[in-house]
């Protein structure tokens, strides 16, 4: 990605708990940036993550504010928790810094909206982590779907089920499976059908196994743009026969459906005739993706950086990513008035 004229992207890399090391891991990967400094309101959490990534000679800041002036870096990383994703965006942009931050983008859609309008207004890029939708499997799956081999999509449904045995404050949180972690399916289902969220019912509970202390699991029903719905159900307290991380999925088009199980297992079919009470139907295959992607956090970082240098737009810019944002404060809206709501965002 580098060459000897391009010198690597300077990047101060904010917060450093544990999802840092996931950041830190996948730029060890990247030549084309240089983490030159780490901030942290913990000093010796900073100081700590630096040894163990062997950035002992970096300088260690508790003050982003202190750390920009300093270090004139041109990308802020965003390690932080939720709650303090708008002020450290705000902060960096304002100090010229395109960021890349964590997901959600904020706990609220007008935080998340005031991020975005800030990027746009001092002409930075600001992006969001949504490393799985750089699994090669979805984006092979993408590919597919695109190419319009079962016809049109009408219909999309995702199962979730994992026990998750986490400990600490997720066993606290309201709405954990909802907040957590189902952006991540969220968003996948708008990566698959390239459709935005409209209007969502949602119904939240906690089943009598649960861990956790509030609602661990969910149904909700989506209407998506060009009138596709998605169905979405999960727990995060489902012991034994667990999906992956990933869900599990079916897609039906107009002419044939798709299945995949998050992994490697894929089976798709399509009409072949259409005599008698019942089609009958051919399978087709999947084809491999021409092009291999960086996985997980690499990817999206590497993305993030070309789009940089280059003038273009991240897959995951803010400006698409609070769609996804939208379906989760939807959902959690929907299952607090039990009733149908529309999605803006």
């Amino acid at each position: 990605m580098t060459t000897t004229s391009e010198p690597p992207v300077r990047a101060v890399l904010v917060g450093c708990g544990g999802i840092s090391r996931t950041w830190l891991r996948a730029i060890e990967q990247l030549p084309a940036v240089a983490v030159v400094g780490l901030v942290d309101l913990d000093e010796g959490m900073a100081r700590t993550r630096a040894a163990e990534f062997g950035l002992g000679d970096l300088p260690i800041n508790t003050s982003l504010e202190a750390a920009l002036a300093q270090l004139q870096p041109a990308v802020v990383f965003d390690c932080t928790v939720p709650t303090a994703h708008a002020t450290v965006t705000l902060s960096a942009l304002a100090h010229g810094c395109h960021v890349l931050g964590e997901k959600p983008i904020a706990p609220t859609l007008a935080a998340a909206q005031q991020m975005v309008a800030a990027a746009a207004a001092a002409g930075k890029t600001y992006a969001v982590i949504q490393n799985r939708r750089y699994d090669q499997q979805i984006r092979r799956l993408r590919a597919f779907l695109a190419s319009g081999a079962i016809g049109q999509i009408t219909t999309v449904s995702s199962a979730f089920y994992i026990a998750a045995h986490f400990g600490g404050f997720r066993e606290q949180m309201p709405h954990v499976l909802l907040v957590d972690m189902a952006i991540h399916t969220f968003d996948a289902a708008r990566l698959l059908t390239g459709a935005d969220p409209e209007a969502v019912y949602c119904q939240e509970w906690n089943p009598h196994n649960s861990w956790y202390d509030r609602d661990a699991a969910a149904a909700a029903i989506f209407t998506l743009s060009g009138g596709i719905i998605y169905t979405y159900h999960g727990s995060w307290c489902a012991e034994g026969v667990n999906t992956a991380w990933e869900a599990d999925w079916r897609i039906v088009g107009t002419n044939g459906s798709v299945t995949w199980d998050g992994a490697d297992g894929f089976q798709a079919q399509v009409v072949a005739g259409r005599e008698g009470i019942r089609s009958t139907y051919r399978d087709l295959e999947i084809p491999p993706l021409a092009e291999q992607v960086l996985p997980g956090h690499a990817g999206v970082i590497a993305e993030f950086v070309r789009a940089i240098r280059t003038g273009a737009t991240p897959e995951t810019v803010g400006t698409d990513n609070i769609k996804s944002l939208a379906m989760v404060l939807g959902a959690v809206d929907s299952a607090e008035r039990g009733a149908r709501v529309p999605i803006t965002g």
